[in-house]
């Protein structure tokens, strides 16, 4: 049964920011890859973007008490951060996971979507 698999890209803003000309290549090529492949094995994109540096978000936090705080960008000790994402809709999420690990050089988290139409 088809199901849709939210693929959270996670990375390190620092390596990211400090791509040079043949690293920002070999990461768009994997990426091409992974599209390219992906109906093949059976996986259907739905959506997939690139987000800004975590630098450029704004952070809601709520304390205990329920009360919310908003800040700039990410904790200071966050070692991973999302980078980007992919929608895809499979029957397999075992190979999708495997296709990721073969395909893309960013960490990953693969997570099914609930309540999906479709």
């Amino acid at each position: 049964m088809n199901a849709t698999y939210l693929v959270l890209l996670l990375g390190d803003e620092r390596e990211w920011s400090a791509l040079d000309g043949p690293g920002r290549d070999a990461l768009d090529a994997s990426h091409r890859e992974f599209t390219a492949v992906a109906p093949t094995r059976g996986h259907t994109i739905l959506e997939g973007r690139e987000l800004a540096l975590p630098s450029t978000a704004l952070v809601v936090r709520r304390a205990r008490d329920g009360e919310a705080t908003v800040s700039e960008g990410p904790f200071a000790e966050t070692v991973e951060q999302v980078g980007g994402y992919y929608l895809v809709r499979t029957a397999d999420p075992n190979d999708l996971a495997q296709l990721v690990a073969d395909t893309l050089t960013e960490h990953a988290d693969i997570r099914l979507m609930l309540h999906t139409e479709g």
